[in-house]
């Protein structure tokens, strides 16, 4: 197969369980997983013309299911406000910062339509999550890519609330450093 061409006609039996596997990773439910996964693969269709070779199908595919996730954790925090991913850019100040998510590429879009740059941004957060101190790691794992309620976690790790918030500030501290220093200067 060509890297320049897509063949959606073989993407169910090359890639659907791959993209399973990572989506209920994220997710944590095999619905919402096959939902997203359906859900990508019609994106794919859909932006197909946009496609640009420069990475695989697969690599592609994974590009727009992060999107997809991305929006499905928006949609169920959406009575919160926006998904608990705030993240602090200038830490001398009092000032909030900007959404993570608005840092990201668009997959759809055709000026940022680079999925292996998609693809590297991806990694280096993911990469900079790793550096994370081993609580950290799984208290901001827990609540801003799983999803999970602040009780939840608390009654799991035997924390109280206060140092939870603690540690996720902490922790969205050190990954804007983190980015900043590996990403966002390049």
């Amino acid at each position: 197969m060509s890297e320049n061409k897509l063949h959606p006609h073989t993407w169910v039996d090359q890639y659907a369980n791959y993209l399973f596997n990572y989506a209920i990773a994220r997710v944590n439910d095999a619905e919402v997983a096959k939902d997203l996964i359906q859900e990508t693969f019609f994106a794919g269709l859909k932006s197909a013309e946009n496609y640009m070779g420069a990475a695989t199908e697969r690599t592609w595919l994974i590009a727009i299911l992060k999107r997809k996730i991305i929006d499905h954790y928006r949609k169920i925090n959406s009575k919160k406000g926006k998904a608990e991913i705030r993240m602090q850019y200038k830490a001398n100040t009092e000032s909030e910062g900007d959404w993570l998510e608005e840092q990201v590429a668009d997959p759809f879009s055709l000026q940022e339509n680079d999925a292996l740059e998609n693809e590297e941004l991806g990694l280096a957060i993911q990469d900079c999550i790793d550096t994370l101190p081993e609580k950290q790691h799984l208290v901001f794992t827990m609540k801003t890519i799983r999803g999970l309620s602040t009780e939840d976690i608390c009654n799991e790790l035997n924390i109280n609330p206060s140092n939870l918030w603690v540690m996720i500030h902490r922790a969205r501290t050190a990954l804007m450093g983190c980015l900043n220093e590996n990403w966002f200067k390049l």
